[in-house]
């Protein structure tokens, strides 16, 4: 029996879309109710030669190469972080942040734990309300059951959202030493500290992804599981499923083609 392809995917307002290693796949659900697909080789790739602590962020950028092409191609398509809500909660977080780092009150470790908790603020708020999370839940669905060949529920094991628990623990610690640089450096120690606890994060995850019984494994993915579970799926109906399976379908075809 031939490997299964890995796949990864994001769910929009009105479609899913699914990437595998070499390609990409969106399907989306147009206003008159119709489906439109389209799918395309990725242009940026990473390999098994990436370093470790570079997969995180090379991972994401090849994920957010595909956005233009995606667009490009549909239209019609919806990002998540469209939403005006979503914008202005994007802009509120960033001050809170920044006042949460002014505060003469919390200890540096206390500064960065709160600033990396209203991060995912605008990401928390996407995922409510429209369509989306009923999106999310269809993609989940329809990746799993491919994965592992049975009907599988709308909470994935590799979902982004279990990113969470690692990256609050990793950017706390990086921001609070990067808190003790000097004034004049400390913004380029910052920008250090948050491409480096992506890069640590995303090697957590991969052990835990490996090692899913563990304890220590289960605690970091707790917070992920309860974002899933209470705000970023939700059953997706028959036509949402639809949707996922179409982009699904168009992507192994590009992947099989080899």
């Amino acid at each position: 029996m031939a490997d299964k392809v890995r796949l990864g995917g994001m769910a929009l307002p009105n479609g899913v879309l699914v990437h595998g290693p070499t390609a990409w796949a969106c399907a989306i659900r147009r206003p008159d109710g119709t489906l439109e697909v389209a799918a395309e080789r990725k242009r940026f790739r990473t390999d098994e030669r990436t370093p470790p602590l570079l997969r995180g962020p090379l991972k994401l950028l090849e994920a957010v190469a595909v956005l233009p092409a995606m667009r490009k191609a549909l239209p019609a398509a919806r990002l998540p972080f469209e939403r005006r809500s979503v914008l202005a909660t994007m802009l509120a977080s960033a001050a809170a942040v920044r006042a949460v780092r002014g505060s003469r009150r919390l200890s540096a470790p206390a500064q960065e734990v709160a600033a990396a908790v209203l991060s995912f603020a605008p990401a928390v708020l996407a995922l409510r309300g429209s369509e989306l999370a009923g999106y999310h839940g269809a993609e989940h669905v329809s990746i799993g059951t491919y994965e592992h060949g049975e009907r599988r529920a709308k909470e994935h094991e590799r979902c982004g959202s279990h990113l969470v628990g690692p990256i609050l623990v990793t950017t706390a610690f990086g921001q609070a030493i990067a808190a003790k640089a000097p004034a004049q450096t400390r913004p380029f120690a910052r920008a250090v500290a948050t491409v480096g606890a992506l890069g640590v994060s995303t090697e957590i995850f991969a052990w835990m992804v490996r090692n899913p019984g563990h304890p220590v494994a289960q605690a970091l993915s707790r917070p992920g599981h309860e974002i899933q579970h209470h705000v970023g799926t939700e059953e997706p109906s028959a036509e949402q499923l639809e949707v996922a399976e179409a982009a699904l379908r168009a992507c192994l075809e590009l992947e099989e083609a080899g």
